[in-house]
């Protein structure tokens, strides 16, 4: 390597966002992953080098970085003996030109309390956590290898919206694994509609050779899964159907990500490119340059 490159990189997204991967591999035991067989063991990235790349970043145009670990709150453990993502996020948003810091794949089990407070003051970084649950049946979550109950994820869930009030929390839910009965996947459904996440994806479980859940039977059908996955996201449409009419009328800072068509094409703090809500600005009406900051009044929203 020459040294002088460290941090150079050639973009794929847009210009003005960027993915900042902060550690590589993961420790957890999950059950039903392949990711510490694929990638190996959890090694973090020192602070000054992650640093060093998003002044490179800013240098060339980028606005908002997001970052992404197979494990995110477990950073800095390796390296520095302790978490360190809050010492992370401090640094990085000394970096001039960087306006939007947006964290994704926040892993339960342990999270790092002291970051809220951050998340909160440092306007910088986004009210914005991307935590994916899985799971709320503790039969399942047990099974799972998860290491937490679904009474511990409600009082964390708790916890971040006190902490920041109007936060949007992205999560992930896996159905289907093996011997998820119809009364716990009843139970995840309910989880869902009480805990009215404002982004949730769902996955159907598959079997990885190697996992410790390979070692069970996969004895919930394709069918059976894929309906549970629809049923689950059908309830997921409605709760972000009504969250999204509570934005009509209010006035929210939008990045311009593109034109396409007719409008120009946006995202607020609360939505990450590419998986999460747009904001579509009629282009006949209004002129953006794409990756600069607009204030929008939303007049209109779906689900």
């Amino acid at each position: 390597y020459k040294h002088e490159l460290i941090g150079e990189r050639y973009l794929t997204t847009s210009p003005h966002y960027a993915y900042l991967k902060i550690s590589e591999g993961c420790n957890r035991t999950c059950a039903f992953c392949a990711i510490p067989l694929m990638r190996g063991q959890h090694v973090s990235r020192k602070i000054e080098d992650l640093v060093e790349e998003a002044k490179h970043l800013a240098k060339n145009g980028v606005k908002e970085i997001m970052l992404i670990a197979q494990e995110l709150t477990y950073y800095g453990l390796d390296i520095y003996k302790e978490r360190r993502l809050n010492a992370l996020l401090q640094a990085l948003a000394q970096v001039e030109g960087i306006e939007w810091i947006r964290l994704h794949y926040a892993y339960p089990t342990g999270f790092p309390l002291d970051i809220l407070d951050e998340i909160r003051e440092n306007e910088k970084v986004c009210a914005y956590i991307d935590i994916p649950f899985q799971h709320a049946a503790n039969g399942v979550l047990k099974r799972m290898r998860r290491g937490i109950t679904r009474e511990e994820t409600e009082a964390l869930i708790a916890t971040i919206r006190e902490k920041v009030p109007g936060i949007t929390l992205r999560t992930t839910m896996l159905v289907g694994f093996p011997g998820e009965t119809e009364a716990e996947f009843e139970e995840l459904c309910d989880f869902v509609r009480r805990m009215k996440f404002n982004r949730l994806g769902v996955f159907t479980y598959s079997h990885e050779d190697n996992t410790r859940a390979f070692e069970m039977e996969d004895d919930i059908s394709e069918e059976l899964k894929q309906k549970r996955a629809n049923a689950l996201m059908d309830i997921q449409q409605g709760i972000s159907e009504a969250l999204n009419k509570e934005k009509v009328g209010k006035v929210m800072k939008v990045m311009i990500d593109r034109k396409e068509g007719k409008y120009f094409v946006g995202r607020t703090e609360g939505d990450s490119p590419e998986v999460d809500n747009e904001v579509l600005i009629a282009a006949d009406k209004n002129y953006c340059r794409v990756g600069d900051f607009v204030k929008v009044t939303i007049t209109g929203a779906e689900e």
